[in-house]
């Protein structure tokens, strides 16, 4: 699966683009701002750009009103497919956010809803009760998502809403040429409607040929995530554990933390629960503070990107935060994680993650397959070698390629020593002359290695 190998790259267009909060009607081409960006990316070394909501919707994107239509204030139909192109033509694939559990109340079907009420053909679609009220006053009771009355729940077990979401999978597929797409709350999804979508995509896909697989991931906050995800499910889900665990460890000096998370979701003991899963793994994204915001030492922001690119998992970066924008989750709006942005800035961070990415993705000039070292941090097993309060050390090893990933998270000089550290070593991050070691390495202030063993 070509995401397996994948630097995910997570923008959100509304937000990018600079529309307006609320939807005002007028058709403004702001989607083609990211056609300014895709030379920026692919030179960034991004395989697939995840998309946040783009169909018409009241604000947010998540209200959806019409999953056929691309919302006004990002363009029309033509701006979003020469968008899709620009990407494609750079070897970028293009993941959109599909919500599927719920819809506005401005959604086309609901609005039938509200105007026939019993008499609506779409009463079905939605999990109503016509002996209470809604807080809108529609003379009915329906099911909002999680409280939310705003965000209308589809009733994913009425065959007909279930061909409808499936039949706009399809038009995007034929439309815009997409290649996956990221759930929306998959763990509110019925899990029967999940299994028909996953059946969908793995349609789609050996219709699209080699390389053209159609992924599905699932937002997924908390909960056993092979619950979703595996054959017959989804592809992926997101890593929430490990996004906690990221952040944590380097504020609180204790990199214990990570290390058991990674180690409880991917180490080889009987009990460790998801190996061999691929899960998107994130630092920051359009739900949660940024990076630079939430950690206590800048400095930690180089060490956390590069656990984040050494961890099992999809890496997947939030536009702006790899050159290390702010931004502060609020208590009633998001838009705050969501700003617009007219370019891309490229600062030692930005280097610095570039040269992480090229670790992780280098590929075999011969063959196309991935490099032995990157093969090993895309797919190899997880295991703990040293663990301190601000430094780590972990192995990602896979059919005989072994790379060992060092942190230090300390502002003062760090000294490493494990019996895994003897030999001959290619540092993946400066691509520099070969490291002999003899069982121990100095790293340096807030510093990160990628050490392929030889040999």
């Amino acid at each position: 699966m070509w995401a397996y190998e994948s630097i995910f790259y997570q923008i959100f267009p509304l937000g990018l683009c600079g529309a307006p909060q609320e939807n005002d009607g007028i058709f403004e081409p702001r989607i083609k701002r990211i056609i300014d960006w895709a030379d920026y990316l692919h030179d960034l070394g991004i395989g697939s750009v995840l998309l946040n909501p783009v169909f018409e919707s009241s604000t947010h994107g998540y209200d959806t009103r019409d999953l056929r239509r691309i919302d006004c204030r990002l363009g029309s139909e033509d701006d979003f497919a020469l968008v899709v192109d620009e990407l494609h033509n750079r070897g970028i694939r293009v993941v959109l956010d599909a919500v599927f559990n719920h819809v506005g109340r401005e959604f086309w079907a609901f609005e039938d809803l509200k105007e026939h009420g019993w008499d609506s053909r779409y009463r079905d679609w939605f999990i109503t009760n016509f002996d209470g009220d809604s807080p809108y006053g529609d003379g009915f009771w329906y099911e909002g998502w999680e409280g939310h009355f705003e965000l209308v729940k589809l009733n994913l077990t009425n065959p007909e809403v279930v061909e409808y979401l499936l039949d706009c999978v399809r038009f995007w597929r034929e439309r815009f040429g997409i290649d996956g797409l990221r759930l929306d709350v998959a763990y509110s999804l019925d899990r029967g409607f999940i299994g028909r979508l996953r059946v969908l995509a793995d349609e789609l896909g050996a219709q699209g040929g080699p390389g053209r697989e159609f992924v599905l991931i699932g937002e997924t906050l908390h909960g056993d995530y092979s619950q979703l995800v595996g054959d017959g499910m989804l592809h992926s889900c997101t890593n929430y554990e490990c996004y906690k665990g990221l952040y944590s460890s380097f504020n609180s000096h204790n990199m214990f933390e990570i290390a058991h998370s990674l180690h409880r979701q991917f180490g080889a003991d009987p009990w460790c629960i998801y190996r061999g899963m691929h899960l998107l793994s994130f630092a920051d994204n359009h739900d949660v503070t940024r990076l630079a915001s939430i950690l206590a030492d800048p400095g930690h922001i180089p060490c956390a990107y590069g656990v984040l690119f050494g961890m099992p998992g999809i890496p997947c970066l939030y536009y702006g935060s790899e050159w290390g924008i702010e931004g502060v989750k609020g208590a009633g709006s998001d838009w705050s994680l969501r700003p617009a942005l007219e370019q891309p800035e490229h600062t030692e961070v930005t280097a610095f993650i570039e040269r992480l990415i090229r670790a992780r993705t280098a590929r075999d000039a011969t063959t196309g397959a991935l490099a032995p070292a990157s093969a090993a941090l895309a797919y190899g097993s997880y295991r703990n070698v040293v663990i301190a309060s601000e430094q780590l050390l972990f192995e990602r090893a896979c059919e005989g390629a072994r790379v060992l990933v060092a942190v230090n998270a300390s502002a003062q000089p760090a000294h490493l020593s494990a019996g895994e550290l003897a030999g001959t070593f290619d540092d993946l991050i400066e691509n520099g002359e070969p490291v002999e070691l003899n069982g121990a390495i100095e790293l340096g202030p807030y510093s990160v290695r990628y050490l392929a063993a030889r040999g």
